[in-house]
């Protein structure tokens, strides 16, 4: 082997040792290198990554926050809402068919205390069982009672069988209705099932109310109310259902729908009466027209203004407007039923035109319905003759004032406005 000029073996190994050390050193030394710049970008990744981890949390955080916040004002709202319902609103109602169930004589005849008396009695009756069957309740009662009825068609049998005169009967209404702002009879007019379906769709209406704890039913003791009934066993209503029955009913109803009974005694008569039968009434007949009317009566644009006289004397003046007139028309008379009799401070006497029976209607649309108006569901719906909507929509500029008489909730709402 040729060693180099001057150099021993042993120095030629060192030599070579040397220059091996060095090129594993340059070898090592970038591999180094290269491998923390890799790390470096990996904790770069990582702590991009993290801070997109700790942006999201804390968006998932707050929007939580928020949903908490918004989830604990609604149930404070429903909380307020319960204690509302259960300590103001809760509703035991008593529907009464006043054509099936009437009232006993002895009351009838004495009048006005008559009334009084038999509305007593039945709020202590109801009041008794409620008590007796320990129904549960959170806060204070509100006793209603509504009596329908064919008033025409319940004075003809009171007097054919010489039970009361009808101004004894008048006079029982009022004293009735008179014990309670809560306490009405209602007049629903000739028809056959006119008294049925007003009660039919008050039980189906009021039974499914919240905060309506008993319906108390009069109704007749045949299949009358059969249909009404199992329609709201199928609906799984009837524990809020209640039947009044008078003394000597068979039960029918009670025991077909197993339902708790409450029986009356000296409130209705036992006994049942044939109705007379149903006659369409005829005609008003309206006299004192000029000869010179050829349309039916009405005056023509050359007639002279003419006084139409209805059948007991009363003057309607068409050159006055019907609010002009002393007394007005009563709007409920007119276009549902009245039920103040001869208390009512307006006319029911006029005999009105198609024309001034579709003015009145316009004009009785532009005053509130009272039932709305104090927040409670109007029990006439869409037969209401009075106003369920302010007619200035929800622009009104009274009600930006604070001054507009349409005061309940929805009142002004786009989805309750009234179409013609």
């Amino acid at each position: 082997m040729r060693l180099w000029a001057g150099c021993s073996v042993s120095s030629y190994f060192v030599v070579a040792v040397e220059i091996l050390l060095r090129g594993h050193h340059v070898d090592l030394s970038s591999v180094t290198l290269k491998r923390n710049a890799e790390l470096e970008n990996r904790v770069a990744e990582l702590e991009v990554e993290l801070a997109v981890w700790k942006q999201a949390h804390a968006t998932v955080l707050e929007g939580a926050d928020k949903e908490a916040k918004a989830l604990k004002g609604r149930l404070a709202t429903l909380n307020g809402q319960m204690d509302s319902l259960m300590n103001h609103t809760l509703l035991v109602l008593c529907v009464i068919d006043g054509d099936a169930c009437i009232f006993n004589d002895a009351l009838l005849r004495q009048g006005h205390e008559g009334g009084r008396q038999a509305a007593q009695q039945l709020t202590k009756a109801v009041a008794e069982f409620l008590t007796r069957e320990n129904v549960h309740t959170l806060g204070h009662l509100s006793f209603w009672i509504t009596v329908y009825y064919n008033r025409l068609g319940l004075i003809n049998v009171l007097e054919r069988h010489k039970l009361c005169s009808p101004e004894q009967f008048e006079a029982f209404v009022m004293g009735f209705s008179q014990t309670s702002p809560r306490f009405s009879l209602v007049d629903v007019g000739y028809g056959r099932d006119a008294t049925f379906t007003k009660i039919a769709e008050y039980l189906q209406t009021y039974i499914r109310f919240p905060q309506t704890q008993r319906i108390f039913l009069a109704g007749s003791c045949d299949n009358t109310y059969v249909s009404t009934i199992t329609a709201l066993e199928s609906d799984d209503l009837l524990n809020k259902l209640t039947i009044l029955e008078k003394t000597g009913d068979d039960q029918g109803l009670s025991r077909r729908f197993r339902l708790p009974t409450l029986t009356l005694e000296n409130v209705f008569m036992p006994q049942r009466f044939t109705p007379p039968p149903f006659v369409t009434p005829s005609p008003l007949n309206v006299t004192g027209l000029s000869p010179r009317d050829s349309n039916g009566g009405l005056p023509t644009p050359h007639s002279p203004p003419v006084l139409s006289v209805s059948t007991n004397g009363k003057l309607i003046d068409p050159t006055l407007p019907l609010h002009k007139h002393s007394p007005p028309p009563c709007n409920e008379f007119y276009l549902m039923s009245c039920t103040k009799g001869s208390t009512c401070k307006y006319s029911h006497e006029y005999v009105l035109t198609p024309e001034q029976l579709a003015t009145l209607a316009a004009n009785a649309k532009k005053a509130p319905c009272n039932f709305l108006k104090n927040g409670i569901q109007c029990p006439y719906g869409e037969r209401c003759c009075w106003g369920h909507t302010c007619p200035n929509g929800p622009k009104c500029f009274h009600l930006s004032k604070g001054k507009c008489w349409f005061k309940g909730e929805s009142m002004h709402s786009l989805s309750f406005v009234q179409t013609s």
